[in-house]
């Protein structure tokens, strides 16, 4: 990665909490954390985050559960948190059938992006805890407990009959991440700047929505392997030139390697990151005039565990215009720097604290 490596050796490295301690180590939090917001202030749940992204307003009296195809083996253990990757087009007749069959009583099914989905519930279903699919991939699946475990479990098992109609890996669907609205103040009232932002995963663009961030479409943008790098490159320079003070680019490829245990393919991803985002945004940059950059992961997923860890995460804060010892951008490299606490870099970044 030479043009990381070029940055890195000019700007401010170090470690970032992103996950706060008592915190699920998801991408909820540690999104929430890089747009600058305190989730141990913000955070009510991943899925309302989500739902906001699919134009889904809760009532009070309603909560949003994350509702993941996945595939459940014979023996009870979690085959495949994702179901076999359907496409968004593939999974919508499967989401209108759970709809048709689970509906009704306060229960509402809302077509996401690929596997991840929403149900919306009354708010007396919120009553359990459930634990990430993807935290149980290739583990016996541990099914939700508490005062809405039945009734959770009955919507899941009851959807196993709907996906038999279809020809798709996934075999029945998972509810987890509940919570109602977080109620959060808009971006450009709390950092005085204008944002926008580009990402194919609803819960990224569930947060700008909450807080404002224009989320922009891009032409070949997924959340998969696939995803169409330079086109999210370019629709941050375009962006710039229209006048953008702040443009965040997300890339999920990363984070599903990382899940599937596929070390090609989270080597290819950070490359690609390298080849086709940062190299040419930098000279894009350049020719503007004076930028600055933040970069990181918004948590760990480490390829052997194949999930989520609250452990934290290498950050780079780059300035055009300065120099500095800098250091290589690394997990080891920065294992001694002094731990900030992730939700404070936005400020930095911004020069507002």
């Amino acid at each position: 990665m030479p043009v990381l490596a070029g940055l890195a050796a000019r700007a401010e490295l170090g470690r970032a909490a992103v996950i706060p301690e008592g915190l699920p180590p998801g991408s909820d939090v540690g999104n929430m954390s890089i747009f600058g917001y305190d989730p141990a202030a913000y955070h009510t749940g991943r899925a309302p985050i989500e739902a906001a992204a699919l134009g889904i307003e809760l009532a009070p009296g309603q909560v949003a559960y994350r509702c993941n195809l996945v595939r459940i083996g014979d023996d009870g253990t979690m085959v495949d948190f994702a179901g076999g990757h359907p496409t968004s087009e593939q999974a919508r007749p499967v989401i209108d059938a759970l709809q048709s069959a689970l509906g009704g009583d306060g229960i509402q099914i809302h077509a996401g992006v690929e596997y991840r989905h929403i149900l919306v519930a009354p708010a007396a279903l919120g009553a359990a805890e459930a634990i990430p699919p993807h935290d149980l991939t290739g583990r016996t699946a541990v099914w939700p407990t508490g005062e809405a475990a039945p009734a959770l479990r009955d919507l899941m098992e009851r959807s196993r009959a709907v996906l038999d109609g279809f020809d798709l890996d996934a075999n029945q669907i998972w509810l987890w991440g509940q919570g109602h609205q977080p109620q959060m103040p808009s971006f450009a009232q709390t950092y005085g700047v204008d944002g926008a932002l580009c990402s194919a995963v609803d819960l990224v663009r569930g947060l700008g929505v909450l807080t404002g961030i224009r989320c922009v479409e891009v032409t070949g943008m997924t959340a998969g392997y696939d995803t169409d790098y330079r086109a999210q490159r370019d629709a941050a320079l375009d962006a710039f030139g229209e006048g953008a003070d702040l443009f965040i680019i997300h890339v999920e490829a990363t984070d599903e390697a990382g899940h599937a245990g596929d070390v090609a393919e989270k080597v290819a991803a950070l490359q690609r990151w390298d080849s086709d985002i940062l190299a040419g945004l930098v000279s894009g940059l350049d020719a503007m005039g004076s930028w600055r950059m933040l970069l990181l992961p918004d948590h760990a997923t480490p390829l052997g565990l194949r999930t989520h860890t609250p452990a934290p995460v290498p950050y780079m804060l780059f300035d055009s215009t300065a120099g500095g010892a800098g250091g290589t951008y690394s997990e080891a490299a920065v294992r001694s720097r002094p731990l900030v606490q992730g939700h404070t870099l936005m400020g930095r970044l911004l020069k507002r604290a």
